[in-house]
């Protein structure tokens, strides 16, 4: 692979965006075939999700996965859908040897499963379900910083074909979000607040402010009220550290589901900005009744 493929964050959402893709899942469409297109498909996915959480970093080294429907409440029709996908098991162990190397122990397990946050998005970025993945997990009470340095651990890897993949969400405070079940509109106008939180960021990442993005729980804009606690944030911050810090996080999707459920994505290190590039010129030659969808 001639260039680097550039580490992600998707805010993967409700899980019933699986059933109802929208606005996310036309861009999860068209940021699969973008990659494709200019970089190849992946030899494997690394993905660090919210919901894969664990004491110490845990590799789940499984030779096959299958969707976990790690929730309640839903529509049956949601806890039919598969995604059955190849694991990574050699690379667990070069994984290990990368951490290790940046003194971060890290734990393999013959275990398997995706979780929400990675099938559902997967489940649009590669439908055939023919990429390998290797998800680890990760301890809840880390802090961002930490996050970050587990990610550059994995920095190495993108030049070889690996995608590091973060999943969790943007903004994430179920109680601001009443029922979002499938059976309540998931377009409705966003909260000021949440409005002010994600442009923080957005903001914060195109000056290349690492020092408040690392202190954001202090420093944006209501912080504690987007997160009260912030394992579906952290996700962001491994994806960033892949990517290196010479770099200008790039956003790639700026959308919000139930008022408050921020759905924003992010590219990182020196590929992210040809692959924002790249995102846009396909946006703007797709039809119109593509736009309207997403």
């Amino acid at each position: 692979m001639a260039t680097a493929l550039p580490p992600l964050f998707v805010s993967h959402g409700s899980p019933m965006t699986a059933l109802a893709p929208g606005a996310a899942g036309a861009f999860w469409q068209r940021l699969g075939r973008a990659i494709d297109a200019g970089w190849g498909r992946p030899r494997a996915i690394i993905a660090i999700s919210a919901h894969t959480l664990s004491a110490q970093p845990l590799l789940l080294a499984a030779a096959r996965h299958a969707a976990v429907h790690d929730f309640g409440g839903f529509p049956a029709a949601l806890y039919r859908l598969r995604y059955d996908a190849p694991g990574a098991p050699a690379l667990a162990l070069q994984v290990q040897a990368l951490l290790a190397q940046a003194g971060i122990a890290a734990e393999a397990s013959e275990a398997g499963g995706l979780d929400h946050g990675i099938w559902v998005p997967l489940r649009s970025l590669y439908p055939a379900a023919d990429v390998p993945v290797l998800p680890l997990g990760w301890s809840a009470d880390a802090s961002p910083a930490a996050l970050q340095a587990l990610g550059a651990a994995l920095a190495p890897l993108a030049a070889s074909g690996v995608l590091v993949l973060g999943t969790g969400s943007i903004t994430h405070n179920l109680r601001l979000l009443g029922d979002f079940s499938g059976r309540g509109p998931a377009v409705q106008p966003e909260r000021a607040d949440s409005a002010a939180f994600r442009g923080w960021f957005a903001e914060r990442s195109a000056a290349l402010d690492w020092a408040a993005l690392l202190d954001y729980r202090r420093q944006a804009p209501h912080a504690a009220l987007m997160h009260p606690s912030d394992e579906h944030l952290l996700p962001w911050y491994a994806a960033a550290g892949a990517g290196g810090r010479a770099h200008a996080p790039q956003r790639l999707h700026a959308d919000v589901s139930y008022g408050a459920l921020g759905m924003d994505a992010y590219a990182f290190g020196p590929q992210a900005a040809a692959l924002a590039a790249a995102l846009a010129a396909a946006l703007a030659s797709a039809p119109a009744d593509a736009h309207a969808s997403g």
